[in-house]
């Protein structure tokens, strides 16, 4: 735990640093930030955040800079205080004028976002597997042949011929079908879940032939799970000092340029609001040496999510703020 002066050195070598660029030293905190304490003071408590893990030396100076701790600790902070947020007007302007529908939104928006923040705008809309169920019907054509229609929110449906094992009845079918729709309004998820215990204990005659039925659901569900991500522009990659080594910037580009690989990342954000994470943080190799901003929410009945790739070495306070006014005014496009 931080006593408060501590947090207050925290936070001060973190925002000269990510002013700067230039590591930080006890007198320039001292004279800059925290005109009560003095040098020898603030260089005691400094050296108690290295050995803590908040701070660390570079090579070439005296001075200190922040570890994926001490950027987490500034950018908690900035989180805090994201609580009282304010539409950003020019960027609704921006999206309301594209008037291209979510996915235009979604793309306009990771270009904005790579514009004003210098950095990788990224957005994505949802697997379809968080979508809420919402009604099936089973349709008997032939002896084994049955049309599937499943329909899911905002009046998406999907259809496919099922090819079964043995002959069923309509009656059963739709007694079937009468049991599923009890579960509107839950994620796909959810609902096959309870169907297969349903199918355990109550339809052990027809479990096979309703087993393959819930296999054939869910494979037309899969094949359209894939995230769409959205990616803006990345030149301004090779222009930021925090990318100057040519195989950790090469490593990123190829990393962004994967779709499954963004696919994956966002697939992992699963919290609606603000998600930060920096550095080591980053399950991703790749990542080790950035911080990934996302905001996710629902809009026009899908899952949305914009966020930013940038260096640990960022501006959290501008990326949250940009971020978070784009999703709102997303979010209102949507409504």
């Amino acid at each position: 735990m931080l006593t408060e002066r501590q947090l207050e050195v925290v936070l001060s070598v973190v925002y000269e640093y990510i002013r700067s660029g230039m590591s930080v030293g006890s007198r320039t905190v001292s004279k800059n930030y925290l005109t009560g304490r003095s040098s020898a003071t603030i260089r005691n408590e400094m050296a108690d955040l290295e050995d803590m893990g908040f701070l660390k030396h570079t090579h070439t100076s005296s001075g200190r800079i922040p570890t994926t701790l001490g950027y987490r600790v500034y950018a908690d902070a900035v989180l805090r205080r994201a609580r009282n947020r304010r539409t950003n007007e020019w960027m609704a302007q921006q999206l309301s004028d594209s008037r291209q529908g979510i996915e235009g939104a979604l793309a306009t928006s990771s270009e904005l976002l790579s514009k004003v923040s210098n950095y990788v705008g990224i957005a994505a809309l949802t697997p379809l597997d968080t979508k809420c169920f919402r009604h099936v019907d089973f349709v008997r054509l032939s002896e084994r042949n049955v049309l599937l229609l499943v329909v899911l929110d905002g009046g998406i449906v999907h259809k496919k011929l099922l090819n079964m094992p043995w002959d069923i009845s309509q009656e059963t079918l739709e007694e079937l079908a009468r049991y599923v729709n009890r579960l509107s309004g839950r994620s796909w998820t959810e609902v096959k879940e309870v169907l297969s215990s349903y199918m355990s204990d109550e339809l052990r005659d027809y479990r096979d032939a309703y087993e393959q039925a819930l296999g054939e659901i869910e494979q037309l569900l899969e094949g359209r799970r894939s995230v769409k991500v959205f990616t803006g522009s990345k030149r301004r990659l090779f222009d930021l000092p925090d990318f100057q080594d040519l195989g950790r910037i090469q490593a990123l580009y190829s990393f962004i340029e994967e779709e499954k690989n963004m696919s994956e990342l966002l697939e992992n954000v699963t919290e609606d609001g603000l998600n930060v994470i920096i550095g080591e943080e980053n399950i991703h190799p790749e990542l080790r040496h950035t911080a990934v901003i996302t905001a996710t929410a629902t809009a026009g009945n899908q899952r949305a999510t914009v966020g930013i790739i940038g260096p640990e070495r960022m501006d959290y306070e501008r990326a949250i703020s940009t971020i978070d006014s784009v999703l709102q005014s997303l979010a209102e496009e949507a409504e």
